[in-house]
């Protein structure tokens, strides 16, 4: 199982047929290896630990793209 990091978005699937998946926002990694936990923020506010189980739970990489500074357009020239 692939392992989350803070920042990423976590999708749990529900157990029950008919009710939508949670998606979160992955706040802490808490262990580590096959013992890993993550509390986790989701959508409706509230905050709890996640023990994910396999199959259970897709992680949504959040990448951070580094860009350069545009010059600013259309405010007028310079003299």
């Amino acid at each position: 199982m692939a392992e989350g990091n803070v920042g990423d978005r976590v999708l749990v699937e529900s157990e029950r047929v008919g009710r939508s998946a949670r998606e979160g926002e992955i706040l802490e990694v808490l262990g580590g290896g096959s013992n890993v936990h993550y509390r986790v923020r989701w959508q409706d506010g509230h905050e709890s630990t996640l023990f994910p189980s396999a199959g259970s739970l897709t992680i949504i990489r959040v990448t951070s793209k580094v860009t350069s500074p545009q010059p600013a357009r259309g405010r007028g020239r310079l003299k």
